[in-house]
């Protein structure tokens, strides 16, 4: 007996492009290229400080009530979610970008414009994936697109730094939508070829060191946790970190002193462990932890007898899963199989991201560009290019619909 074959990731997307009503929606994109940019603007001057995005969760719950979409509100974690239903609630894909910054309350976050470029911290970061999920309702409300799943939008808390991936971290294992989401799409940052699906594990830690504190010259040999703090470094600097897999660390914030001839009280430092592998972090993180107690144990093994000693706290402040979902994945090869219609050469990748969660739950995820061009990442000098969004945006859709199904809108 004669078996049919199964479609394969091109042919699924050759047919899709050939739909009217893709093909509508596209045009729109393109014609709407203006009205995206004015939107990415309009959030990224709402603040999104880390742990204060609330404002602008509620902007974006605002936009898709306007857009179209009924089922549309902010959970108790914060995020703002949005459901656009098909003919059925199977498969549910969820596409999300995140709503935080990495900068903190007070900064300017107005745009400017050199050239053709956005300047503004987080303009990029994610206003470029914000800015694409509004888009990619638009177009799919005002074509009238009919799914056959569903597809669930979500604004996320929590994305960056020590928010640890709250966001995506409650929707998948603590709210209603727990064990109810098939795939799982990140919008995060610019650009098109770029497909991450492989999540970049770390470890984040923040180091507290107490002491007595003093005068430099009447109290030397008081045990100094500036001093010990520097042992510590020193000590994850040579750490013999190997090529493959790749493995990183860094010392991101160190604080400490009053004045230049005063021995600190206190002293702390945050740092950020990582590595493409989970049994090399975990070489790292314990090298790291040995490391500490040892740069603490020394500098009280050196102070003047009849001294404090000092007072080590080591508090884990980020735990992000590793892991993958795999290349030969059907989410993963429809991926590919856009991207090279579009005319591109894909690129798998591997990062942090809010797809390490439902990756480390073994639900298929990944992140996606959405478009444009960007630079100076996670600075006051962030900048994003807005030329040619459409082709990303247009990935993203051609995509989403592979994966929920195209009802026929007869």
């Amino acid at each position: 007996m004669q078996t049919l074959a199964t479609p394969t990731a091109d042919h699924i997307i050759e047919e899709l492009l050939s739909a009217p009503d893709l093909q509508r929606a596209f045009r729109m994109l393109e014609e709407r290229a203006a009205e995206i940019t004015a939107e990415q603007i309009r959030i990224c001057s709402i603040p999104a400080p880390p742990f204060a995005e609330s404002e602008r969760a509620a902007y974006l719950c605002d936009r898709f009530r306007q857009l179209g979409l009924k089922d549309t509100h902010i959970d108790e974690e914060g995020n703002c979610l949005s459901l656009r239903s098909g003919r059925s609630q199977s498969p549910t894909l969820a596409v999300s970008a995140h709503l935080d910054t990495v900068f903190p309350a007070g900064t300017d976050c107005e745009t400017r414009y050199a050239g053709n470029k956005l300047l503004a911290p987080g303009i990029s970061d994610d206003c470029c994936g914000l800015a694409g999920l509004t888009a990619l309702v638009t177009v799919l409300e005002q074509v009238a697109i009919k799914t056959e799943g569903s597809l669930l939008f979500v604004a996320s808390v929590g994305e960056e730094g020590e928010g640890n991936l709250r966001g995506v971290t409650h929707l998948f294992k603590v709210g209603p939508w727990a064990n109810r989401i098939d795939a799982f799409i990140s919008l995060d940052g610019a650009g098109v070829d770029r497909i991450t699906n492989g999540a970049l594990g770390s470890r984040r830690y923040r180091v507290l060191l107490k002491g007595s504190g003093g005068h430099s010259w009447a109290d030397f040999g008081a045990a100094n946790p500036v001093h010990a703090l520097g042992r510590a470094v020193a000590k994850l600097a040579s750490y013999p970190f190997p090529d493959e897999p790749r493995t990183t660390f860094n010392v991101g914030r160190i604080e400490g002193g009053v004045s230049v001839n005063s021995i600190p009280t206190a002293a702390s430092m945050d740092v950020d462990l990582r590595s493409a592998a989970e049994d090399e972090l975990v070489r790292l993180d314990a090298f790291f932890r040995r490391a500490v107690r040892e740069a603490a144990e020394e500098e009280n093994a050196a102070r003047r007898k009849g001294r404090p000693q000092l007072q080590l706290e080591l508090k884990l402040i980020g735990n992000r899963p590793s892991g993958a979902t795999p290349a030969d994945a059907p989410l993963v090869e429809l991926a590919l199989a856009a991207t090279r219609a579009l005319g591109f050469v894909p690129q798998l990748d591997r990062a942090s991201t809010d797809s390490n969660i439902p990756i480390s739950l073994g639900i298929p995820a990944i992140t996606l560009g959405a478009g444009g061009a960007s630079g100076n990442s996670h600075t006051l000098s962030e900048w994003y290019d807005p030329q040619d969004r459409d082709l990303g945006l247009k990935r993203a859709l051609v995509l989403m619909l592979a994966l929920v199904g195209l009802r026929d809108s007869a």
